[in-house]
Formats: C-alpha cells, structure tokens, sequence
C-alpha cells in the first residue's frame, strides 16, 4: 500500500524579471495542478510531497469529500477527493491522477486530476480572492495568479482553510467524566459475574466435524501461508515449521493427526495458534475453516465418554464434548496440553534453524507479548476493521430470520432468542451508513456488552484474531466527531500492506441509545 513517491519538479515557467529589478522578497513559488476545466494552485512551501494514487482504506462516519486513509510509508494519509470538495463532477482516476501530499501539522493529501508545474510568480501577478469573482467557493481561495495573456487565470487554494473546513466537525476529544468511567467499571465486573458460569469456545470444521479449543489457549488465527518449510524426520502430522513476525512456529495437520482424509490446502484452511502448558511454546493446527466463538453454559459440557478416553481415535486429545441446539449439535473440546509435547515442538523448531530459541531451547516470546494487542478482524464491505479480542462476548451465525418488534429504534435490525436471551441486532452496515448486503453464510453477530446492554452487530464476515505489535498502531486521523468516537486508532501493517480501522466497542452505543435498547444485565 505504500504510496510510490514523485519528485516535485524543479522547473520555472514564470517569466523572467527585466534587467535591474529584484523580486528576491516578493516573488513566491506555487505548485500548479489541473482540476476539471479549472487550475489551481498551492504554495510549494505547504507541499511535502506528490505520489501516485495510493491503495485507500474507505473509513465509515467521515466527511464526504474524503475518500479514504492510505499509507505513506508508515503514516496514515488521509486523502481528500478535490472534485467532491468543490461540487465538480466524479471521473474515474487514472495514470495521470495525483495525490498532492501538505504538510498541515499532519500530512493530508488532495487528489487533482494531473499536474502542470511549479512556477515561481511574481507579487504583481497576484490578486487577493475578495477582489475577484471565480468559479469555485472563494472562502477556500487566497488570491489568483493572473496569466500573462491577461485572461488566463489560477487558483490559489488556502490549504489551511480547505483542509479545516472539511473536518469541521472536529472538537476536543471527550474525556470520559469520574460516573461515567464508574459505571464501565461496574459493567465490567457484571459481565464478569454473570459468565462465571460459562465457558468461551473457539470453534472450527475438519471433515464436516466440528471441534473447539477454549478461548484461553488461542492465541490468534492467521491465514495459511504460501510458504511451509519441511523438517525432516517428524511424525507425518508435523507438515513443518512457517514464520510468524520473525519467529518459527511448528505447524501441525489435524486431518492428518486424526487419521481423517487428507485434502489440498488452500487459502480456505486457516491456522489456529494454541499454546500449551509451558506458556512458552505455540503450534500452529491446520483448520478447514473457522466457524464461530461460542459462549456456553458449563452445563452442557461433559465429560467425554469413558470408552473414547483410552486408544480410540482423537481419544486421548478430547477435554470434553459440548451439547447444543438439545443435542443435535456435538463439539468436541480438543486440549492443546494433550495433544502435543511441548519438547517434541521445541525440537521441531530447533531443527529447522531455531534462530528464535533461548539457551534452553524454549520460544522466546517474552518482551513481545507485553507490546502486542490481540484483536478479532473482521469485514465490512471491502474493508477490514478490529476490536480488542477482550470485548467480545461471543460470535454467532445469522439465524434464517430476525424478529422485528414494533416501536424499537430505527438502527435495530430485529432480535434474536441467545439461549433464553432476547438480544437487540444492530446491521453494522446500516449504522456506519454503508450499502446494504443480502443475507449469506459467511455474515455472523458479533456480541458486545456496551454501558451494560448485551447487544449483537451483524458484520460480513470474521476473519482472523490476530495480535497487532503496538507499534504498528496509530491514533486514527480526526475525520468526524462520530468517527473520532467510535474509530480512535488505525492498525498500519506496513509489510502486510494492510490497514485495520481499530473500533471502540464502548462507542458503538451511546449511553441514551443502550437506553433505549432495552435488557439490561
């Protein structure tokens, strides 16, 4: 996503002065670029730099005429459309489209149709913006360029101006009062009270069985990568070892673990990252797919059967199984304790190099863990966004209907039965003011107690959970007083080249608005 910079040119096109003058203090230099049938104009002393249209992340909740964040070498960009700024009509960008980077405190780039020049102009040319009449809003002008021909004339944008009155909007940021702070303190500890009885399942498919680990022993899902590297001398379930943020994590095959049919891997497969017993040793298990964070009364788990506790396939790897929907749906709870040695692990990793090994052979993950975040990632539209994998209370399919109840607030899609819980649905499309998707398979609700209030989003798909080294993210750019709520920091995985739009689910709901929802717990 990085943006390919270009240099700003070094060439003059303003007339020279006559023999004897001395513009030294007068004359200024502008950076002049085309916009519809218009040309404009900036100082070049506010101009950082020009590149190419970058790859743009679309954020929910901001000013119209932005049209995305981009990355320029590690800062997020925020990138203004100039045609919707004034009112001209949209084009499709092309080769010629440029993005004219300012440096207003912060960088914030402008998209202009193409570039013309710099020029070096002299006071004489130019005149103030209250004194003329032009096709644009002259509130963003500071004056004209008049051309040598007399007729021809260029736009002095005002920056500053431009650039506040597109994020007008933007006040202090509020800081949550003493009741307030409170009363998320007492949430908290209701949330934690009432899930003493439950446990949190991460669940998946492998040969159309489902299965789980609790929530405690992963660590974050990623996709599988192109590249494995094969160790030699393994059990036939190792597949090998594949590196994770610069560190060697062996990779194991439950299929084959399991003595289940073995498939190609795909980019559908995903790797479940689950640490053992030691605290310092991660395996990285091989999924057909990610199905859903299950939160589940202990009541509906048992142990597992004494005639699948010895020998008999996955026996010995099985905690417990779980009954839901009255038994018509078996998950068994795998434990990563019981199925993997933590030596055996340790040595796989050790022979494939063991660059990222202590002295006594054990991951070194100490220091990185205390600079990480983890989050849950999932997407709207085309666009990934993430909230603190603490946050979540579960994650459930899309049931085929939602119940929708009279006299309930516009933004509630309907409501849905959560064992024996009527929980309120928010279409998260619907509330960041996106276009409306038809229902599918991969849609799921994503659950959070805000201000108390149990409450469900339905998002298009959850990804990943991942964790995010804290140097990686950033305070989000103030785009909107909503979108500085509700979107306070941004995720910029530079190598990755990918940007996650971090959420505060506390700010999802405003407290008149869990008010109105209805439960509360």
């Amino acid at each position: 996503m990085a943006a390919q910079a270009r240099p700003i040119p070094a060439e003059r096109s303003a007339a020279a002065p006559p023999p004897g003058a001395d513009f030294r203090d007068e004359a200024r230099q502008f950076v002049i670029f085309h916009l519809q049938e218009e040309m404009f104009a900036v100082a070049l002393s506010e101009v950082q730099e020009i590149i190419r249209m970058p790859e743009i992340v679309r954020v929910p909740l901001s000013p119209p005429a932005l049209e995305g964040l981009a990355n320029l070498r590690g800062t997020v960009l925020p990138v203004v459309n100039l045609r919707d700024t004034f009112g001209f009509a949209q084009v499709l960008h092309d080769d010629a489209t440029r993005v004219v980077v300012l440096d207003q405190g912060h960088p914030i780039g402008l998209v202009v149709d193409r570039m013309a020049n710099v020029v070096t102009v002299d006071a004489d040319r130019i005149e103030r913006a209250d004194t003329i009449r032009a096709t644009v809003d002259t509130d963003l002008l500071t004056g004209m360029i008049k051309g040598h021909d007399g007729d021809s004339m260029v736009m002095i944008l005002d920056a500053g101006r431009l650039v506040s009155r597109e994020f007008e909007d933007i006040g202090g940021r509020a800081v949550s009062g003493g009741s307030e702070a409170a009363q998320v303190h007492r949430d908290r500890a209701e949330a934690v009270e009432a899930t003493v009885d439950e446990d949190q399942l991460v669940s998946f498919e492998v040969a159309a069985q489902e299965y789980a680990f609790p929530i405690d022993q992963v660590q974050e899902i990623v996709q599988l990568p192109d590249r494995i590297t094969h160790v030699p001398n393994t059990r036939s379930h190792v597949l090998g070892v594949i590196t994770l943020r610069n560190r060697l994590l062996p990779l194991v095959s439950l299929r084959e673990m399991f003595g289940l049919p073995a498939v190609e891997l795909t980019e559908a497969n995903k790797v479940v990252v689950v640490s053992l017993g030691d605290g310092a040793t991660s395996v990285g298990v091989v999924m057909d797919s990610v199905k859903e964070v299950l939160r589940v009364g202990r009541d509906l788990v048992e142990p597992v059967p004494a005639m699948l506790g010895g020998g008999a396939q996955g026996g010995g790897e099985l905690k417990s199984i779980c009954r839901l929907e009255d038994g018509r749906r078996l998950v068994s709870i795998l434990s990563a304790e019981r199925m993997f040695n933590a030596s055996e692990m340790r040595a796989v990793v050790s022979d494939a190099g063991g660059a990222d090994m202590d002295g006594d052979g054990r991951i070194d993950r100490a220091g990185d863990l205390d600079d990480e975040e983890q989050f849950v990632v999932f997407r709207l539209m085309d666009e990934e966004y993430g909230v603190s994998i603490e946050a979540v209370q579960e994650i459930v399919r899309v049931p085929d209907e939602l119940t929708r109840i009279p006299r309930t607030p516009a933004f509630i899609e309907g409501v849905i039965n959560l064992r024996g819980v009527v929980l309120p649905v928010i279409d998260q499309r619907r509330r960041f003011g996106l276009a409306a998707a038809e229902r599918n398979d991969r849609q799921r609700i994503m659950v959070f107690t805000i201000h108390g209030v149990q409450t469900g989003f339905i998002v298009d798909q959850v990804s990943e959970v991942m964790r995010i080294p804290a140097a990686a993210v950033r305070p989000a750019p103030d785009l909107s007083d909503e979108q500085k709520r509700m979107i306070r920091r941004v995720a910029n995985l530079e190598r990755q080249k990918r940007m996650i739009l971090l959420l505060d689910v506390t700010q999802l709901l405003d407290l008149d608005e869990a008010g109105r929802m209805g439960t509360r717990h």
